[in-house]
């Protein structure tokens, strides 16, 4: 990969990071590592004369590779103001009066006229990354404010500090004033292991901590490195074994002295994900002990949170996690108000496959959700930070079994109900990763490959931009993975999920044998929040910031409605081709060969 700084400023070295993609097929992420300086051109137009399809919208794919500058006659330099030739033997800026480009390097290495003349010209130094700030409110404070959903977007560093005042770091999740911390699980995809210790606060750095992983060959020998030197850090690695599957899961299992918290989120342990991309978090209750002990059944919700979680738990087949399933057992979970949408890996059949991936939701839905009378007309929403293989047509995967799930509701239903569901996808277009905060870099967070996007061109017609104003986090790149049923005016919602779970077979389930299995490749975990369940006279709920009724169910959107679909110019972004036209928000262009 090379970032390259555009035009011609010196070149910035960033490390390769794997993202967390749960494809059906091996991503590949950009080759190795190679660092060149892009020459002083001007911006061409793309070259679709070498396509061998007609099409403009497959033009697009197959010519994406070849963008590229061409090139230009050398610029003179610049005459001064009495008409003599300056002395000045840098190169002029190609942009002349319209360079964009603030950084210090570009102005000191490239003339620029409208500036030389100018003997009060200030150049800033290049901005740091903005430290991230303590805020005043502790996480306890903020789940108060969060009420009665938990549901919260982490910290952003470089957003107004008011966008933030109901978000949380993973500090604010450890700190002490959650609870005095016995010991800890962490379940999760990408884990830093020295940057995770540091997390906890200094009180908590040597408690028990399980890491439950899927590393396997080099990146499992690089983790036992790393976990070394904590004797208090102890790996668990998931089974997998299904070809192409992953540990995709994000929790956290956090067992306190007088009780037990969930956390369901969509961010990898690693630094960058807590920084500038948009991430989701639940956080339960405090669950107390059970006094009796004795009846399994004990202590569960009218969600069965407690029933799933132990399901998902024994999934592992693990001692580590065994130990973590008692846990569980012991403590009252009656009061949480989510049900789990869960994934493993296997080929599952008759009525265990009612209890993963779509099928899960689908089951859910149909018993729990509101009546399809109320939603029959009402479009689903997916939003996730990467894209599998999804077959040759809409039919195959995404608007056949996938969306009759996830269209499912309560009540008397159409066999042909998912043709007529309206579907609307919200993934990251070109623009949406070039002016975020990090720039191309967030497109390494966000895999969807150039010979699976040839593949599937008609899933460009489901695509709308990632925007999220009301929020702060436009240019937040999302790693977060959400799905809804809103109301075509925008103003309710009929449910509302988080989960690690991309839009992939891998993460979902496919139907295998004529229906008979579902086989699902990955572990996933979310959580869903049905209004009913919260009060049970309410069955919809209405959309914060935009139904100004007084129903106390106000959900808190992570993205702005309504939606806004793709231009005819916008394309979605694909990590592993070249992007050289347009410098990013950083004066960066985006080189993964």
């Amino acid at each position: 990969m090379s970032l390259s700084k555009k035009p011609g400023s010196v070149s910035s070295s960033l490390g390769w990071e794997l993202s967390d993609s749960d494809s059906d097929e091996p991503q590949q992420p950009p080759g190795k590592q190679k660092q060149k300086q892009i020459r002083q051109k001007p911006v061409s137009k793309l070259d679709f004369s070498d396509s061998e399809d007609s099409d403009d919208t497959v033009d697009y794919y197959k010519s994406a590779k070849e963008e590229s500058f061409d090139s230009v006659d050398k610029r003179s330099s610049p005459s001064t103001s009495d008409g003599k030739e300056s002395d000045d033997k840098r190169p002029v800026c190609q942009y002349g009066k319209r360079c964009y480009r603030k950084n210090s390097s570009h102005r000191l290495e490239f003339q620029h006229q409208d500036l030389s003349e100018s003997s009060d010209e200030k150049i800033s130094p290049p901005r740091k990354k903005q430290r991230r700030e303590n805020t005043t409110n502790s996480c306890t404070d903020i789940l108060s404010q969060t009420t009665p959903f938990s549901f919260l977007l982490t910290k952003v560093s470089g957003i107004t500090d008011q966008h933030n005042s109901q978000a949380v770091h993973i500090k604010d999740i450890l700190s002490p004033c959650m609870g005095e911390l016995v010991a800890s699980a962490q379940f999760n995809y990408m884990t830093d292991i020295p940057w995770l210790v540091q997390q906890y606060p200094q009180e908590f750095k040597s408690k028990p901590l399980l890491i439950i992983h899927g590393a396997q060959r080099e990146s499992k020998q690089r983790l036992h490195e790393e976990a070394f030197p904590f004797p208090n850090v102890r790996l668990c690695q998931a089974r997998i074994d299904m070809p192409y599957g992953t540990h995709h899961s994000k929790m956290m299992l956090l067992l306190y002295s007088n009780g037990l918290r969930v956390v369901i989120h969509t961010a990898n342990l690693i630094d960058r994900d807590w920084a500038q991309k948009t991430q989701g978090v639940w956080i339960s209750p405090l669950f107390p002990k059970l006094h009796d002990k004795s009846d399994p059944s004990a202590g569960d919700s009218k969600t069965h949170f407690k029933r799933d979680l132990l399901d998902y738990l024994n999934a592992y087949r693990a001692k580590q996690i065994q130990e973590w399933a008692e846990h569980v057992q012991q403590h009252d979970m009656s009061e949480a108000k989510v049900f789990i949408i869960g994934s493993v890996p296997g080929r599952h059949t008759e009525n265990r496959k009612m209890k993963w991936g779509h099928l899960k939701l689908r089951n859910v839905l149909k018993n729990y959700g509101p009546e399809g009378s109320l939603t029959k007309d009402w479009p689903v929403i997916g939003q996730f930070s990467s894209i599998g293989s999804l077959g040759a047509k809409p039919e195959s995967w995404l608007c056949g079994e996938w969306l009759e799930s996830l269209g499912a509701a309560k009540g008397k239903q159409n066999i042909n109900l998912s043709s007529r569901t309206k579907l609307q996808l919200i993934f990251p277009c070109i623009d949406n990763v070039r002016l975020s905060l990090e720039g191309y870099v967030a497109g390494g967070s966000i895999p969807y490959s150039i010979h699976t996007a040839k593949k599937q061109v008609y899933l460009n017609t489901f695509l709308h931009q990632w925007k999220s104003s009301r929020r702060g986090r436009s240019r937040a790149a999302p790693h977060i993975k959400t799905y809804a049923r809103l109301s075509p005016d925008s103003q309710n919602l009929a449910w509302f999920l988080v989960t690690s779970a991309n839009l992939s077979k891998a993460a979902w389930g496919a139907f295998e044998k004529n229906k008979s299995q579902l086989m699902i490749r990955s572990y996933e975990i979310g959580v869903l929040f049905l209004p009913t369940s919260f009060d049970s006279t309410e069955e919809l709920f209405t959309v914060e910031g935009i139904n100004t009724s007084e129903k106390n169910l106000s959900f808190p959107l992570p993205w702005d409605v309504p939606l806004t679909p793709y231009t005819s110019q916008d394309r979605p972004w694909l990590w592993d081709i070249p992007y050289k036209h347009k410098p990013d928000s950083h004066g960066n262009a985006w080189d993964p060969r």
